[in-house]
């Protein structure tokens, strides 16, 4: 199992009257984790979209915990589950300072053709560096 930590400071911007991250704003952190995993792999988004695929995510669920607050710096564990066919799954945990727990996830994403919107089988490249996990 592969798993990548990413650190964020959580920005006002991001948090609501009271100081507390926004409910939605955990989908953006799982996003980030799940980049910065695939860059460390030695495989981006924009690499893939180049090359005509693209990776929606068709599933996300999160379970909420504890508040991240503002100016909290985060880790964000972005932790590899599988990979199947078309479909690749991750998990995530991300934590506080104090190595709290704060919100625990997981997404399901799709390898799909950009000119025809289908599902493929991912870039033999992508697959390679899956396959070495």
């Amino acid at each position: 199992m592969k798993i990548f930590d990413l650190k964020v400071r959580v920005r006002y911007a991001e948090t609501d009257q009271m100081g507390v991250v926004y409910h939605g704003n955990y989908a953006q952190y799982f996003e980030m984790g799940r980049v910065e995993w695939l860059r460390n792999l030695g495989v981006s988004y924009k690499w893939m979209e180049d090359n005509g695929v693209m990776l929606p995510v068709v599933t996300l669920n999160m379970n909420y915990k504890r508040p991240a607050k503002y100016d909290d710096l985060l880790t964000i564990k972005t932790i590899f589950k599988s990979q199947t066919s078309v479909k690749i799954e991750f998990d995530y945990e991300i934590y506080n300072e104090a190595g709290e727990l704060l919100t625990t996830g997981y997404s399901m994403l799709v390898f799909v053709d950009i000119k025809t919107g289908r599902p493929v089988l991912p870039p033999k490249y992508v697959s390679e560096k899956l396959e070495n996990l």
